[in-house]
């Protein structure tokens, strides 16, 4: 049998933006990430970190367009932890941000959003030793 990959950890999440300008403003604002130096590539967009997570924000071609559409909690998404769910529900209402919460079946409490591209991102209290992790 051949062995996986030896990867060490993650070391990036990229995101792609119709308007790079305005996804770098929500993932900073929103958020909380900071921006960092990015190389001179040929083409809009933005590095950012915190939390120990960098984030690339690419900026997509007009041909390469998407519809925001409906929030889906099983489509491909980020998923952040945080320590208090209602200041989350108070910072996504104060910016105008569309929102749904759920209690999964494992009784995580969960926020679902979408950045200005339609990223799917969720917010939750995990438990302290979920059961799931090894």
């Amino acid at each position: 049998m051949t062995p996986p990959l030896p990867i060490r950890r993650l070391q990036h999440i990229a995101v792609s933006a119709a308007d790079s300008d305005i996804s770098r403003d929500f993932y900073r604002d929103v958020l909380g990430f900071r921006e960092v130096e990015r190389p001179p590539f040929d083409f809009r967009g933005a590095w950012l970190v915190a939390y120990g997570i960098q984030m690339h924000v690419i900026q997509r071609s007009a041909a390469n367009q998407q519809d925001v559409g409906a929030i889906d909690t099983r489509a491909n998404h980020l998923a952040f932890e945080v320590d208090d769910p209602t200041t989350i529900v108070e910072i996504l209402q104060a910016h105008a941000i569309p929102f749904i919460q759920r209690v999964n079946a494992g009784g995580i409490h969960q926020t679902f959003f979408h950045d200005p591209d339609g990223n799917p991102i969720e917010v939750a209290v995990y438990p302290a030793d979920p059961p799931f992790l090894p």
